[in-house]
């Protein structure tokens, strides 16, 4: 009889965490899509991704490339993009998007309308990867709070976030503007995995 109410009492258990919204709405790969923002749990085996907040700027069968939105640099963008338009009064620090291709450029852009050589992520967001389109950003005088300079990129391959995901391995959360363009991202990974403990510890009262 025990044993019954302890199996029952799990399955209610996973179900509502299934239902959470937006923090960890989800731990089920299923869920995983483009412009969704996935967070590392607390000791995350891989110490690439330790306390990581990441935005899946690109997600699909050939695999995922997420862009790292807690991790600020300490090069300003005038220093880290010396010579290119647009930069030389550009005070606000690049990010680290992840530990792949440390010198690529990415950047990202919240804007209403689609500008020239850009990908559309989801809502108002979209991704950069031209030198040209991100070189427009900076010389219109996007500003900080709009546009995000990332140097690196985190990435998977076919099926192989997924399966991180399957191991426990992140929290799936709903996309949300507020969160990408947060204003204090060096606490951004604590917030959000504070706010998930405390519905998981809730949902298991």
């Amino acid at each position: 009889m025990e044993l019954r109410r302890a199996i029952l009492s799990a399955l209610i258990v996973g179900f509502l965490f299934t239902q959470l919204p937006c923090a960890a709405q989800s731990t089920r790969p299923e869920d995983l899509a483009q412009g969704k923002i996935i967070v590392t749990p607390r000791d995350s085996p891989d110490p690439h991704f330790a306390n990581s907040v990441i935005v899946l700027a690109n997600y699909g069968p050939s695999g995922a490339l997420g862009l790292m939105i807690h991790y600020k640099s300490d090069l300003t963008i005038q220093k880290a993009l010396t010579g290119l338009k647009g930069t030389e009064k550009r005070t606000d620090m690049v990010f680290v998007g992840g530990p792949v291709e440390i010198p690529m450029v990415f950047a990202l852009l919240r804007s209403k309308a689609a500008p020239e050589g850009v990908s559309h992520v989801t809502g108002n967001l979209y991704l950069m990867t031209a030198k040209q389109s991100i070189t427009a950003a900076l010389i219109a005088g996007r500003p900080a709070s709009d546009l995000r300079i990332f140097i690196g990129y985190s990435g998977w391959g076919p099926g192989q976030l997924e399966r991180e995901v399957r191991r426990s391995g992140w929290f799936i959360f709903d996309y949300d503007e507020s969160i990408v363009f947060d204003e204090h991202p060096d606490t951004l990974w604590d917030r959000l995995i504070v706010k998930t403990e405390r519905r998981i510890a809730r949902a298991t009262r």
